[in-house]
């Protein structure tokens, strides 16, 4: 029941009651202690009295003297006298009169008798059972006659006089109780009268102020709250709604109505970047726009991407479809906003796409003042090429300032979510452009011209006919990059390219293999018509030519190895080997012409081939296959971090020969797997011996998979050198990964079981980059040296080479660069943000270890 106290009402009754009974309380105990004092002064004055007559009496009846007879009369009447009286009266004879006269009956005295004898002082003694009057008999000059042994003022008497108060107090408090008892009643329905009275008046004020606050059911109420200037009755309410009018007026400031927020936590439910939004991310911005009018009306969103230099996409999403006036006003306005950028002034062009979220119905008619009325823009100081640039939407948004806060926010996010939506979709896009292409030519790249071979040849085979290999180098091309610099000499490359394309049909295969080497391949082509080919693209080299910053025309001659299928070879390692030999033996020849194989060539050809299989296993006889090794260190501060271990082959004088020089036919021999045993043992037993505790990165042939002794033959080669396996990270080239996916997974979980780490060498010059990502535990990857030697003069690369690293960051994984060659691509790289860097300008392969 105690709850009912919280009310108001309530409240005051408990208050009404418990008042009335502290007055009645306080009333009884003022009233009470008032008649109790004064029936004790009436008593003292009585007592005063009866005691100054009970001494004139016996004075008088002394003063003619009186026998002992007659004393003891006197004292009985007048203990008679009191009888039935609330008064009790002893009188006492002093030890002076008793000498005399002798003693009387009498109590025995107690501390006040005995201290009136002592002091002669009148005293009245007051407590709970009445009043004790003690009254001294103290002796006069005419007392003298008889009392001989007695002086003036010395006591002979006393009288004690007492009174019993209690009956007649308690006779008066009942009486005042019951008079009281009849009042109660009547001030407690008085108390409850008013207090319903005033309980009344609060409750209808209350109720006036609770009805001005529960018309508040949005924050659009809170305008009208904060105009009322009603009264509610009482002046502190009034004071207390002036309050909440001043409160109302700060909330107006900050406050977000319900749908606004479920209209941001839904939209923030979208701002996941899948798979699916990258591939049809104009289709997710409608869907956005669609949403973003479930709260308020948006007609217009748009965005402007940096695609090239002084190049710009300005991409229009309309809520409905919209007429042709309404799409130029729109596009009209937007370069005004952009031209008021400082950034965008003069800017060279703007390519604009209109997209439509809901083409079922028409867009209202909009002037050229509402939309930039109207309109909400964020841009971004420094854009990037290939980055969003800015965002903005054209939305009635009115005086609500609450709202235009929410777009503000919105747009904030939008402009990083479909700016990182838009780049990932192109990076994506040009990625995947590039796993196939050379960044530079445009060509195809040589892990393409790998796999169009394989395919080609087996479709030659199929149908019947001839396959032209064209292996074209570029004469002397070394002395134009030293003369004229690498950005001259890329111009130079692009150009050849651009030439090939123009040599060539559509249909053939035009890549660049590295470097200043380009291959051909042409389909359904006989030898006659191969050489013709070859010739005409030796001609048109030679007309061609480029202008030097010094302004000299320079030119540069080509020669072509060109080697047939079937004529030649039928599998595509022993034609391109063929081809490659042809193109060297041109260029030995004098340079500038085509050498095509004979019976006689193609003898000779795999004479060496032949030649150099017996080198191969007389150099795993005798354990010529040595590791030299290559540092890796931090970008940042140049920390020693890691060797990465390359294949080399000891000739019999001392020699050395690199990978590249026995690799393929060592794979055609089905050895290469001895050889990495045998350089990985090497390694090993250099890294027991140096004591060193850095990472090792070991190259491994793809044939390394299929092989069920590699595993064990690793472990051995581990456990005779005491290495830890946590210092080998295997890693394998991307352009020669095998396409059993899940081969490589079992073989690479095999790996990190056993305590190796993993990487991918050439990151991001195939198809399965983001294959190998998402479903291997890869620790490291090297990017493709292809992205990063070009990071001075190509911002493409750059774009590249920085997504990657922020890539693998996200995903837990250490990013190396290779082909880190100067000074200034060691800068780029560091800014890109990759953790690690190898290259000629770090430190090149050398026999020792540290």
């Amino acid at each position: 029941m105690w709850h009912l106290f919280r009310t108001i009402k309530g409240f005051m009754l408990l208050a009404a009651l418990a008042g009335s009974l502290l007055l009645f309380a306080g009333a009884y105990g003022v009233v009470a202690s008032l008649y109790d004092r004064t029936v004790r002064e009436d008593a003292r004055e009585v007592s005063e009295v009866l005691a100054g007559q009970t001494f004139d009496a016996m004075f008088q009846v002394m003063r003619k003297g009186w026998t002992r007879a007659e004393l003891e009369e006197f004292l009985a009447a007048m203990r008679g006298r009191f009888a039935d009286t609330p008064y009790s009266l002893e009188i006492y004879r002093g030890e002076r009169v008793e000498a005399l006269y002798g003693a009387i009956e009498q109590p025995l005295p107690d501390a006040a008798i005995r201290q009136a004898f002592a002091d002669g002082r009148n005293v009245v003694h007051e407590d709970d059972a009445g009043l004790r009057h003690v009254y001294p008999l103290r002796a006069r000059q005419e007392c003298l006659g008889c009392h001989t042994n007695a002086a003036v003022g010395d006591t002979l008497g006393v009288i004690d006089l007492r009174q019993d108060l209690r009956p007649v107090l308690e006779r008066a408090r009942a009486g005042f109780m019951a008079a009281l008892w009849l009042i109660v009643p009547v001030m407690l329905a008085g108390a409850f009268l008013v207090a319903m009275f005033i309980h009344g008046r609060i409750d209808h004020s209350v109720q006036l102020l609770r009805g001005r606050v529960g018309q508040v059911n949005k924050v659009s109420d809170l305008a009208h709250f904060a105009m009322d200037d009603s009264q509610v009755g009482f002046r502190e309410l009034d004071d207390i709604l002036g309050e909440v009018r001043a409160l109302v007026e700060r909330l107006r400031e900050f406050a977000v109505d319900k749908d606004l927020l479920e209209f941001e936590i839904r939209l923030l439910e979208r701002f996941i970047i899948t798979s699916e939004v990258v591939r049809d991310w104009r289709e997710y911005v409608n869907h956005l726009l669609l949403e973003i009018n479930k709260v308020m009306e948006a007609y217009v969103l748009f965005s402007v991407f940096k695609v090239e230099e002084e190049v710009f996409d300005l991409e229009i999403f309309w809520r409905n479809r919209p007429s042709p006036h309404m799409t130029q006003v729109l596009e009209r306005s937007v370069r005004a906003v952009l031209q008021r950028h400082p950034y965008f002034k003069g800017m060279a062009s703007v390519e604009v796409n209109h997209n439509t979220a809901d083409a079922s119905r028409d867009m209202p008619n909009l002037s050229e003042a509402d939309i930039e009325l109207q309109s909400k823009s964020l841009f971004v100081d420094t854009p990037k090429i290939g980055g969003i640039v800015g965002i903005g939407v054209q939305a009635g948004l009115g005086k609500d300032a609450m709202r235009l806060l929410v777009m503000e926010s919105i747009l904030s996010t939008l402009l990083n979510v479909v700016g990182s939506v838009k780049a990932i979709y192109k990076y994506t896009k040009e990625l995947e452009y590039y796993a196939t292409r050379d960044p530079l030519t445009h060509l195809y790249n040589q892990r393409a011209f790998w796999e169009l071979l394989e395919y080609e040849m087996d479709r030659a085979r199929r149908k019947g006919e001839r396959l032209g290999l064209l292996m074209i180098d570029m004469d002397n091309f070394k002395s134009v990059n030293d003369t004229y610099g690498h950005g001259f000499g890329d111009a130079f490359l692009q150009a050849f390219a651009n030439l090939l394309k123009q040599v060539f049909r559509h249909g053939d295969v035009v890549a660049r293999y590295g470097g200043d080497e380009f291959v051909v391949l042409l389909t359904d082509t006989p030898e006659n018509q191969a050489w013709t080919a070859a010739q005409r693209l030796v001609e048109e080299a030679a007309q061609m030519s480029l202008t030097a910053p010094d302004g000299k025309a320079v030119r540069a001659t080509i020669s072509i190895g060109i080697a047939l299928c079937p004529d030649h070879a039928e599998a595509a390692r022993d034609l391109f080997l063929i081809a490659d030999n042809l193109m060297y033996r041109a260029k030995s020849e004098g340079k500038n012409r085509v050498m095509l194989a004979g019976s006689e060539d193609v003898a000779e050809i795999y004479r060496g081939i032949g030649a150099q299989s017996f080198t191969i296993l007389a150099a795993l006889e005798e354990k010529r296959f040595v590791p030299y090794f290559q540092p890796i260190v931090a970008a940042g501060d140049g920390t020693p971090f890691a060797f990465e271990v390359l294949s080399r082959m000891l000739g019999e004088s001392g020699e050395v020969a690199v990978a590249g020089e026995y690799i393929d036919v060592a794979e055609r021999m089905g050895v290469v797997h001895k050889l990495d045993y045998q350089v990985m043992e090497h390694a090993f037993e250099a890294v027991r011996r140096t004591g060193y505790t850095g990472k090792l990165f070991v190259n491994l042939s793809p044939k390394a998979l299929i092989l069920g002794e590699f595993m064990p033959t690793v472990e051995r080669l581990v456990e005779q050198s005491g290495i830890d396996p946590a210092q080998v990270v295997f890693e394998l080239t991307e352009r020669e990964t095998v396409r059993n996916l899940a081969l490589l997974q079992t073989f690479v979980t095999e790996l990190k079981a056993r305590g190796f780490q993993f990487a991918i060498d050439d990151f991001g010059s195939g198809f399965s980059s983001f294959h190998y990502l998402k479903h291997f535990p890869i620790d490291y990857v090297k990017i493709d040296g292809d992205f990063i030697i070009n990071l001075m003069h190509d911002e493409r690369d750059q774009v590249f080479v920085r997504h990657m690293a922020a890539m693998a960051r996200d995903l837990g994984i250490q990013t190396i660069a290779e082909f880190v060659e100067d000074a200034e691509v060691m800068i780029h790289v560091r800014e890109a943000g990759v953790g690690y860097v190898q290259g000629y300008f770090i430190g090149r392969p050398g026999a020792k270890l540290g």
